[in-house]
């Protein structure tokens, strides 16, 4: 796939998370808004006005002027104080102001990534507040879809609604996720050289990779099959998320060989922010 073809994609597979997004909560009952997800202290509206402040962000809207409570228990870094300002500021919104800002935004956005004329390897700047760097137009474009997906599917699990675990998104969110795989297995767990740890996932998403622990200590990704691997996952697609997304207590993981090296890379999977 060429740099444009990856621009398009990335684009068509935001563009149909979102509008999945946006006719989830068409129809959905004043009190559904305020159901809990699974992203600490957030519920369906935090979620929702989170994704409309970082595309407004996107298009160059300044920032609300806010001052944040102090009680906010989940707000624990700079980080998190960046994202949860306009968050905090929308919770007085009505859900009809939410649905509508949101429909306008996507309007906005959608025309924005019509006519931008980035091309895929110009540098841009990240949303990120604190944790804000500089990356390549097509990998900002890849990273709008995975966060957009992945806040769809917490929409999702909260209102009981799944879908669209196999959608074009969600192949965009496997291969970034499976980049960060040898940094959760090598580094972040400390597996020792010489150590090969296997996943097979199923599901929606079906996948079997490899992470190998070189002599010094870099891990690297492969689709080759390891006869013995020092430890076997095996897990459904969307466990696999919610565990390298860091959201609350996944379905059941299967792991076979070394114990002890499985539970901390368990513990240490979730690589997003």
């Amino acid at each position: 796939m060429t740099d444009n073809q990856t621009v398009q994609a990335c684009t068509d597979a935001w563009t149909q998370s979102i509008e999945s997004i946006s006719e989830l909560l068409a129809p959905l009952p004043t009190d559904s808004w305020n159901r809990a997800t699974e992203c600490p202290g957030w519920s369906v509206r935090d979620v929702v006005s989170h994704i409309i402040a970082v595309e407004s962000e996107l298009l160059g809207d300044p920032r609300p002027i806010h001052s944040l409570p102090r009680d906010l228990l989940h707000v624990t870094s700079e980080f998190a104080r960046y994202v949860e300002l306009p968050v905090d500021k929308r919770r007085c919104h009505t859900p009809i102001e939410l649905t509508s800002e949101l429909e306008y935004t996507v309007i906005r956005r959608s025309r924005a990534l019509r006519n931008s004329r980035q091309e895929p390897g110009d540098p841009v700047r990240s949303p990120a507040g604190p944790l804000a760097r500089e990356l390549p137009y097509w990998a900002l474009l890849r990273d709008r879809a995975v966060d957009v997906w992945v806040h769809e599917q917490d929409l999702r699990r909260a209102l009981g609604v799944p879908g669209n675990l196999g959608s074009p998104a969600a192949l965009i969110t496997r291969d970034a996720l499976l980049e960060g795989l040898p940094k959760a297995v090598a580094k972040l767990a400390g597996a020792p050289a010489g150590t090969v740890v296997s996943f097979d996932v199923t599901g929606a998403v079906e996948f079997l990779r490899t992470v190998r622990v070189d002599a010094e200590g870099r891990g690297t990704v492969d689709e080759r099959v390891s006869l013995a691997p020092d430890v076997q996952f095996a897990m459904d697609w969307e466990t696999y998320v919610r565990l390298a997304c860091g959201r609350g207590r996944p379905g059941p993981v299967k792991a076979e060989g070394d114990q002890e090296l499985a539970a901390r890379v368990l513990a240490n999977f979730a690589l997003t922010p």
